[in-house]
This record gives C-alpha cells, sequence and structure tokens, in this order.
C-alpha cells in the first residue's frame, strides 16, 4: 500500500512539473496592442511564434537563457528569460517607419504625427533604401507636394506646394536644419545635397508656412538628424558603389556609445562623369557628430561637416537641342568649360538640460563657411561667406484653465559675412582652355542680421480635443558695400524690413481611436535676398517688399485594419502677397521685383500598407499624390497681364506608386512607379513640359557571414523605360542674340548601379 502511495505522488508531482508553462505575451511597445507572429530564436533556431493574442509558450529548458524575439516592422530585441512568474510580459518597439505614432522632433512642442494640425511628411532609411545612394533629395520626391527639380548633381531645387519653384538653379523659401543647426544661408538658400544618406537617420519636413518655429520660410522647413545609438555599440561600415556614367561612391564610418556618450563619423567620395558634356562631378564630405551626457539631467550634442566639391556645369538647352541631342552641354558652357566649385564646413553643438521636472532648455551655437569659385560664360564669381548665430529655446509644462498644458518660447539670432566679386571671362580669346580669369568687374561686402523670437502653447482642451497657437516676431537687415570704384556706379547702402508678425492657429480632434481631423491657419514670409535688391543699375531697390503668404489647410489622419494601413489627406489654400519675381535682364542674370499675387491650391493624399502574406514574407506597398492649382491672382509684369495664369515650374500633379518586399532570410525588392504632369515654362503659358512617366527597380541581399560581420549587396536600375524628360526647368528663360530660349535640363537615360555594404560589429 506504501508503495502504492509512493507512486501516486510522484505521478502527481511529475504531471504538476511538465503541467506547468512558461508563457510569455508580446506588446506593441508604443500601442500596448499584442503582437501577432513574433518569432522566437535560440541559437539561431527557430523554437515558436506568437498567436494572436501576442502569447507564446516555450519549453521549460529554454527558460533561464539568452532568446531572440523577430517580426518585421519592430526591432529585433534579445532577452533573457526568467522563471520569476508563470506569465512574464515582454515589449517589442516598432521601427519609425512604419509608425504614425512617429514623435516630431522638429516641432517646438514634440507631439506625433497623428496629433500634429499640419502636414509633416518624415523620409528616413526605408526611403533611402529604395534609391541609389547618390543625391538625398531622390527620395523627398515620394512626400505628397514635395517636387525636386534635378537638373545635374549639384543643380537641385526643392518646391514645397509651389513655392520655391521660382528660384532659378537652387532651393530657396524654405528653413533648414541639421540638429537644430541652421544650415541655409542667412538669404535662405539651401544646399542638401551636400549631405550624404548615410550619415542621416531620418528628415521630417513640414510643408506650409512655420515662421511661428523657423522665421523665415515660406515653404515649410527642413530638417535633418543624425543617427542615433544604441547602448555599448560598436560598430564600422564600409560601402562602395558604381554605376553608369562612371558613377562611383565610397563611404567608410565608424561609431561608437555607451551609457554616457556616443560618437559617429562617417568619410565620403562621390565622382561622376555624368550623362552629358561638360557634367564631371567630385564630391568628399566628411561629418562628425556625437553626445556627451551631462551629470542626470544635460547632454551635449555637437556636429562638423566639411565638404569639397566640383561639379561642372552643362547647363540647360533649348527645345531642339532637349529632343535630338541631350547629351550635349550648351555651347556656352562647354566652351569655357563653366564649373562650380567650393569649400565648405559647419561646426555647432547643443546643451539641452532640464532646468527642473517642468522646465528643459536647449541651447545651440554654430559657425559656418563656404569659400567658392564659380566660372561662367559671362563672369567668373569668387565669394566667400563666414556665418554664426545662436538659437535657444524653453519648454515649460504647466495648466491652463485646469487643462494640462504646455508652453515653448525662444530666439534666434543669426549673423553672416559675405563677400563677392566678379570677373571677366576671356575664354573666347583663348580657345580649347576653358574659362581664364580676366580683370575685376566687381567687389562687394555685405552684412546680414536676421533675428526672430518665437512663442508656442499647446492646450488639452478636452482628452480628444488639442488646440495649438503660435507666433513670430522677425527682423531682418543688411548693409551693402560697394568696394569697386572703377565703374562710377556706388552700390553701397542699408536697408531694413518692417517688422513682421506671422502667427499660428492649428487643431486637432481624435474622431476614433487611431483617426483625427486637424485644421490650421499661418502666416509666413520670406524676404528678397541682396541681389534680388539690386536694380539692373546696380543700385539698391528700398521699394521691394517681403513675400508674405497665408496658409488655410484641413486634413485627416488615419490608422485601419489593426494598424497596418495608414491614410493621410489635406486640403490646402496658400495665398501670397508681393509675390517675388526674377527678371531675366541679361544671359542668366536676373533681379527680384514684387510683381502681384498667386494662389496656391491643392489635395494630397498619402497612404501606406503592410501585409504580412506568410511568416517569412511581407510586403508594404505605397501611394502618394498630389493634385495642384497654382494660379496668378494679379500678376502685371510691364504691360503684360499674367493674371489669371498657371504658376511655371510645377508640375499639374505628381504621383508615386510603390511596393516593398522584404523576407525574413535577408532579400529584399523595391518597386517604384512615378508620373509627373506636365509643367509651364512661362508665366504667359505659351509652352509646356510633356508628362512623364519613370520605373525604378532595386533589390537587395543581407546575410551574416560570422556573428558580427554582415553584408548587403544590392543593385538597381533607374528609369527602366528609358524615357526622355525634362528633370528640371529654368522658367521664364530668354534667348539672347537671335538664341531660342534655354527651358530644358534632360533627365538621365536608362541607368543601372550595384554595390556592397559591410559592417562589422565590436
Amino acid at each position: 500500500m506504501k508503495n502504492q502511495i509512493f507512486l501516486i505522488l510522484c505521478f502527481l508531482c511529475a504531471a504538476n512539473l511538465f503541467a506547468q508553462e512558461y508563457q510569455f505575451t508580446i506588446f506593441n511597445a508604443s500601442t500596448n496592442q499584442p503582437v501577432e507572429n513574433v518569432q522566437l530564436f535560440h541559437e539561431g533556431k527557430l523554437i515558436t511564434f506568437s498567436n494572436r493574442e501576442g502569447v507564446f509558450i516555450v519549453p521549460k529548458q529554454l527558460v533561464g537563457t539568452e532568446v531572440k524575439l523577430q517580426k518585421m516592422g519592430f526591432e529585433t530585441r534579445s532577452k533573457v528569460l526568467n522563471a520569476e512568474n508563470v506569465n512574464q510580459i515582454l515589449f517589442l518597439k516598432p521601427l519609425a517607419e512604419v509608425l504614425s505614432e512617429v514623435i516630431v522632433r522638429s516641432s517646438s512642442i514634440p507631439q506625433t504625427i497623428q496629433k500634429a494640425p499640419a502636414s509633416i511628411n518624415i523620409v528616413n532609411s526605408a526611403d533611402f533604401s529604395r534609391t541609389d545612394a547618390t543625391n538625398i533629395l531622390e527620395s523627398f520626391n515620394n512626400a505628397p507636394g514635395i517636387y525636386v527639380n534635378q537638373g545635374a548633381l549639384n543643380t537641385n531645387k526643392i518646391s514645397i506646394r509651389g513655392i520655391g519653384a521660382r528660384s532659378q538653379y537652387s532651393t530657396n523659401r524654405i528653413q533648414s536644419y541639421y540638429d537644430g543647426i541652421p544650415i541655409a544661408t542667412a538669404e535662405g538658400d539651401l544646399t542638401l545635397d551636400d549631405f550624404d544618406q548615410e550619415s542621416v537617420e531620418r528628415i521630417e519636413i513640414i510643408k506650409g508656412p512655420t515662421s511661428s518655429i523657423y522665421g523665415a520660410g515660406l515653404g515649410g522647413s527642413i530638417n535633418l538628424f543624425s543617427k542615433t545609438f544604441t547602448k555599448e555599440k560598436n560598430q564600422a561600415n564600409v560601402s562602395s558603389q558604381f554605376g553608369s556614367f562612371n558613377t562611383y561612391k565610397q563611404v567608410i564610418q565608424a561609431s561608437t556609445s555607451d551609457e554616457n556618450a556616443s560618437f559617429f563619423a562617417t568619410l565620403s567620395n562621390l565622382t561622376s562623369d555624368g550623362s552629358r558634356e561638360n557634367g564631371k562631378y567630385k564630391r568628399t564630405s566628411a561629418l562628425v557628430n556625437g553626445s556627451i551626457k551631462s551629470g542626470t539631467r544635460g547632454k551635449f550634442t555637437y556636429l562638423a561637416n566639411f565638404t569639397k566639391l566640383k561639379a561642372f556645369i552643362p547647363s540647360s538647352l533649348n527645345e531642339e537641342n532637349f529632343i535630338n541631342n541631350p547629351e550635349i552641354a550648351d555651347a556656352s558652357w562647354a566652351a569655357s568649360q563653366g564649373f562650380e566649385s567650393y569649400d565648405r564646413g559647419i561646426l555647432g553643438g547643443s546643451y539641452s538640460t532640464f532646468i527642473s521636472d517642468k522646465i528643459s532648455n536647449t541651447t545651440s551655437v554654430f559657425v559656418s563657411f563656404r569659400d567658392g569659385y564659380e566660372p561662367r560664360p559671362f563672369d567668373i564669381l569668387n565669394e566667400n561667406r563666414i556665418s554664426t548665430g545662436v538659437r535657444t529655446r524653453f519648454n515649460l509644462h504647466t495648466k491652463l484653465f485646469e487643462r494640462p498644458s504646455e508652453i515653448s518660447f525662444g530666439g534666434e539670432y543669426y549673423k553672416e559675412w559675405y563677400e563677392m566679386g566678379t570677373f571677366k571671362n576671356l575664354y573666347k580669346d583663348f580657345p580649347d582652355q576653358g574659362s581664364i580669369l580676366g580683370e575685376r568687374l566687381s567687389s562687394n561686402e555685405q552684412d546680414r542680421n536676421y533675428s526672430n523670437f518665437f512663442a508656442q502653447i499647446n492646450v488639452d482642451i478636452l482628452e480628444k480635443w488639442n488646440l495649438e497657437l503660435g507666433f513670430n516676431i522677425n527682423t531682418t537687415q543688411y548693409g551693402l558695400i560697394d568696394l569697386f570704384v572703377q565703374d562710377g556706379v556706388n552700390q553701397t547702402g542699408d536697408y531694413k524690413f518692417e517688422t513682421i508678425l506671422s502667427p499660428r492657429i492649428g487643431t486637432s480632434y481624435e474622431i476614433s481611436p487611431g483617426k483625427n481631423i486637424y485644421a490650421s491657419v499661418s502666416q509666413g514670409f520670406s524676404t528678397p535676398n541682396v541681389a534680388e535688391t539690386l536694380t539692373p543699375e546696380g543700385q539698391i531697390n528700398t521699394n521691394l517688399e517681403p513675400e508674405t503668404g497665408t496658409n488655410y489647410e484641413m486634413g485627416f489622419k488615419g490608422n485601419w485594419l489593426d494598424r497596418n494601413l495608414y491614410t493621410e489627406i489635406a486640403v490646402f489654400s496658400i495665398q501670397i502677397e508681393n509675390l517675388l519675381v526674377a527678371k531675366r535682364v541679361g544671359e542668366d542674370q536676373y533681379v527680384g521685383i514684387n510683381a502681384g499675387s498667386t494662389n496656391h491650391n491643392g489635395i494630397e493624399f498619402l497612404t501606406n500598407y503592410r501585409v504580412q502574406l506568410s511568416k517569412v514574407v511581407e510586403i508594404k506597398p505605397y501611394l502618394s499624390t498630389a493634385l495642384n492649382f497654382f494660379k496668378f491672382d494679379e500678376f502685371i509684369d510691364n504691360d503684360s497681364d499674367f493674371s489669371g495664369k498657371k504658376l511655371p515650374g510645377v508640375p499639374s500633379y505628381t504621383v508615386n506608386v510603390g511596393i516593398d518586399l522584404a523576407t525574413n532570410n535577408g532579400f529584399e525588392f523595391f518597386g517604384n512607379f512615378r508620373s509627373i504632369g506636365e509643367m509651364q515654362l512661362n508665366d504667359a503659358n505659351t509652352g509646356t513640359t510633356d508628362s512623364y512617366q519613370l520605373l525604378n527597380f532595386k533589390a537587395a541581399y543581407s546575410f551574416t557571414v560570422f556573428e558580427n560581420l554582415k553584408f548587403n549587396i544590392y543593385s538597381g536600375i533607374n528609369n527602366a523605360l528609358d524615357k526622355q524628360y525634362a528633370a528640371s526647368i529654368v522658367t521664364n528663360a530668354t534667348g539672347f542674340g537671335g538664341n531660342a530660349p534655354r527651358y530644358y535640363y534632360p533627365g538621365n537615360p536608362r541607368n543601372y548601379y550595384g554595390g556592397l555594404q559591410v559592417n562589422y560589429l565590436f
């Protein structure tokens, strides 16, 4: 009998032992929702999946060992399973590129995209993966409302909702910052193609006037953020890419980080012969950034960037050459072997601290320089610029009328010294030798001063209803000293614009979980640059006024299908007064005039979808489109009345459709189709470009050779259909000496690329 009782007790103990299950539940760290199909690996072997409730059960022998949790769209997590509780909860952090809950870091008061009462687009590593690595701006075209004119690797022009389209050869009317440090000039000129996508974690684009945050920026703001680091991670990366037109790019990167500091450095070199004559390009750049903790409440971040560029300029073509000989350069630019060269650098630092539990401050200081030399057929330009400034912002958490609120306020001061001189180009006197420096034609010094005071308040009126109020006060002034008296014209003078107040109001309401509607009204401005203020006689035109605009916008942002489908739609109307127009007074020479007003009305739509085809294959189709109805309201230029005409330089529509495919074994495929509508060539609307379609493909394969050594091999094809199209145009081009106007920059024909990336984790 005793033996029978002993056997029964042993059986019951064994049954209880084997019945004991170690259950783990996986939740989304952002939404607190269970996550299905999370893979659990142990020593490289797949053990189990989580079910629909996010639950998986592991064998007892795995308790106390390290496992890896992995699911596409989430950060991979390593975890030592413990036996403290039979039921345990684990969290996985979603990748930023798939989250509508991304925190907007460029706003004065951080908030999610979902709740922000503004149209904001994120360009991140997922967007960079779809393209080659030669031009960071290529990824911008997937954002609705943004169009990039790409005449060459060094001739890029960004327009946001049609603002900036009238710039001739560069980007203006848009503010831009890298980790809070200004990278646009005091005049608003911007060169983003100096930066490599390998050194950028993500880019936030706020569309429409952002004066209440960043001052002068009628079109919006573009904010670049450097790579961030996980704790105690050291790695090195080497990549090499080659492509058509003898294009080569090499990148070397190294980073290290621990709990108290991080350091990241990248060195890149990009060369290309270009698809056209006189199109050689060479750029070498280096970037260093990092952070250092200061006690428990402070952190210092730093940035240093240097770029050395020499890029020859094929310039624009007339219609006949654009159609029949798109590979040639303009005759005068080819004969003079015109090019652009410069050394450019930025050095800055920011200190962030919590003054108390409710008050924080971030202060940034910076200095930048640019030393440029540009031989052109009509003259040779030599210029030097040094800029310095400081920006500070305070954030206060408080209550207003017993409702949770946050107040942000601060100021910015920007000082710039600019020297420029022009010389005769004697290339015609010395055939086949390119540009030859001749006698001096001009010598000027400019001082530019720019200051802002800004404030913003966010109030949670109700749990689901948020109100945002803000304003900016700006003063801008500059002085011009003419050092060249031989020509008998004295351009010396000072000019100060009247103080400009730019208010903003926005509101967002959650109509149901994951679905928000918003509305906003904001004002913005852009001041004329010094070149625009000079008359054809070389005098300062003190009658010029800043461009001002008011943006009216309504929109919807929503998640569907268990947050796998995200959509945005925005309807906007921007009314611009005192439109600054580049009036042509000579070959490739312009002056500015206030010529009237424009209406920028449009609709933008964006959607992203995630589909889990199987446990190992996921696809992400996406679509973005913009319909543009941009017209002159009142516009009289001399005796010509262009009122009611369409705005030139802006496509009537843009459509981007694509699909990303990823597998757990490391294979990825990217396909993109882009359709661009016709563009008006001039204010009179007497000519248009043809609409065009581009098809691009890319495939990549990542694999691990050793535990810490990872390879990525990729190849792609751009313009697979070999379409002939105008990648950029010069609006209102005028022919001189009986020549036809040169409107067109031809886009690249079909071209190929491939590359290898090697990553080693220490």
